[in-house]
């Protein structure tokens, strides 16, 4: 029978419950449990994908083709583990079920409330999503006293009056500030997030402590006394460098031996993180690190920086760095400055690397092609992710076939030269305006060109599955005048009706110029890196590593030198 741990937050968002609940998951699997993990958004979008990045962060694409709230990427990266798009659960998803059924005549007449039929609704849901698993840990967006969240409490706390109190757990993740005129840590927000929960009937087993400095004894006795749990069940979360030693302070304080306490479970195995702790080590203190510029639009909102808009391509780069035993820093350019003032570009001399990421529609867009023919030309190691892959193409089309005003028909639907385009069915979607989710979602195959980089990247591969998101495509119809012109595409998906979908690019003669229309990123997890990145921050590596010679036309090593050897 499967044991139901519940993850709500207090006092603010942003707290950590993603990644606390990511990190649960990870420790009780680890400790031989079969362990799935959950997220309910109260938002009343059906799913992310109309959400705009810098309102809601980076849309998670799943294998099944779903569009998540970002932290079921972090529950992956941590758990190594294809969690579908049924785990993640809105208030959009519930209420038009509900309506949808009440329409079919489904309800035999009866008058349909928000009680009993949302929770009834939400409860079916996720009895679906933790069907055969031991271990279900669902995350509930938001925090404590929104009215939002109401629903949601409600249909845990039926789900406990289901199963039994023992097979129920309720882990409140809260914030202790410290006011810089006090220099105290408080904990009357804790205090009034417990009140907010008992309100709901709620008593949590466990109160996680997010602080920015340890939590110490006065604190933990004050919220022993306010949440009427044992102190040995309140655990400190104070602040980390890196995500990824969550999970290793969790450990030395028994959490997962603790929750597996509370509903009678032994551990199975010992744990083993030694190679995770080995990465984390080379995370915290790298002794080389290479510097990686990610040109993107998604990097302000107002007067404040939204870098989770590109979460998961900044956490590839760090487990591709990690694994290989260094470091990676990212520093974000935006493509609006260098779209601004063409000559802004030549900063991209100062990284290791360039990647251009996915995004949508024209802004920034000048500046991004900009940018990439700067690394072209200059044989900076280049990654182009979807979006990234496609202006690329544009670049290549303009600057070295010559076809002056090649675009997307995405940005400029009269090009002459529409290089990238839509194929019919995207076609009739935007037509017919339906565009939720309407576009090439989910994993898809391609087939790999041999003797190629990609291939070399893949291990010789014949075929691989990646993850994709975009409505726009290569125009099949440039691909052969392309090719003629040097640019190799070296991997491509076969559909039904026997169209080619072009799916990686590459060029011969440039240390590694690389384009892919997928999103390689949605399938790195820490010590699982994805080849892609894999070979893009090797290639960082040897830029690094390496000092042009006085022609610019060959690289002579560092070690010749007295210092690093690749070797």
């Amino acid at each position: 029978m499967t044991r139901f741990i519940f993850v709500v937050g207090g006092v603010i968002s942003g707290v950590g419950k993603g990644i606390t609940t990511a990190s649960i998951g990870k420790i009780i699997k680890d400790y031989g449990f079969n362990t799935t993990l959950i997220k309910i958004d109260p938002y009343l979008n059906y799913d992310a994908g109309t959400l705009r990045p810098t309102e809601h962060g980076e849309v998670w694409v799943t294998e099944d083709g779903g569009e998540i709230d970002q932290d079921l990427g972090t529950y992956e990266r941590f758990t190594n583990e294809d969690i579908p798009k049924q785990n993640n659960i809105t208030s959009g998803q519930v209420y038009k079920t509900v309506i949808d059924k009440e329409r079919a005549g489904e309800y035999l007449g009866k008058t349909v409330q928000f009680i009993p039929h949302i929770p009834d609704e939400i409860i079916r849901r996720i009895k679906l999503a933790s069907a055969g698993y031991e271990v279900a840990i669902i995350e509930i967006g938001g925090t404590v006293g929104d009215y939002e969240n109401a629903p949601f409490l409600f249909a845990a706390k039926a789900l406990e009056q289901e199963f039994g109190a023992d097979m129920v757990a309720y882990v409140l993740i809260t914030y202790l500030p410290v006011p810089y005129h006090i220099t105290e840590m408080k904990t009357k927000p804790t205090q009034q997030a417990l009140r907010l929960l008992r309100q709901e009937g709620i008593i949590p087993n466990f109160v996680v402590c997010r602080t920015a400095h340890p939590l110490d004894d006065e604190r933990k006795s004050k919220i022993e006394l306010y949440a009427h749990i044992d102190r040995n069940y309140i655990i400190a979360a104070p602040d980390v460098k890196s995500i990824y030693e969550v999970p290793l302070n969790f450990i030395r304080d028994d959490f997962g031996k603790k929750i597996l306490d509370y509903f009678g479970l032994t551990p199975r195995r010992d744990l083993e993180w030694s190679s995770w702790q080995q990465q984390v080590e080379t995370l915290l203190h790298p002794k080389v690190s290479i510097s990686i510029g990610i040109v993107g639009k998604y990097v302000d909102s107002g007067a404040y920086e939204l870098f989770d808009s590109y979460v998961s391509i900044e956490h590839a780069l760090l487990h591709a760095a990690a694994l290989q035993g260094y470091g990676c820093k990212i520093t974000w350019l935006d493509a609006k400055k260098f779209e601004a003032n063409a000559q802004a570009v030549e900063e991209c001399a100062h990284f290791d690397g360039i990647l251009v990421p996915g995004g949508f529609g024209s802004q920034g867009v000048e500046g991004k092609i900009n940018a990439i023919e700067y690394v072209r030309t200059a044989k900076i190691p280049y990654l182009g992710i979807c979006y990234g892959m496609q202006l690329a193409i544009v670049e290549y089309a303009r600057n070295v076939l010559g076809l002056s005003g090649a675009h997307t028909t995405e940005v400029d639907a009269l090009t002459p030269y529409p290089v990238i385009d839509l194929l019919p069915m995207q076609q009739k979607y935007i037509h017919e305006h339906n565009l939720g989710g309407t576009m090439r979602l989910g994993g898809y195959s391609a087939y790999i060109k041999p003797h190629t980089k990609v291939s070399a990247l893949y291990e010789g591969r014949q075929q691989v599955v990646e993850r994709h998101r975009h409505r726009y495509e290569v125009n099949p119809e440039y691909v052969e005048q392309l090719e003629q012109s040097g640019l190799i595409f070296s991997g491509y998906h076969q559909r039904t009706d026997g169209t080619r979908l072009m799916e990686y690019i590459e060029l011969a003669n440039h240390p590694f110029f690389v384009g892919t229309q997928a999103h390689p990123e949605f399938k790195s997890r820490f010590g699982f890196a994805n080849p892609i990145f894999a070979g893009f921050v090797q290639a960082g590596l040897e830029r690094h590593c390496y000092l042009k010679s006085s022609l610019q036309s060959e690289w002579l090593p560092i070690d010749s030198c007295g210092k690093i050897s690749l070797s």
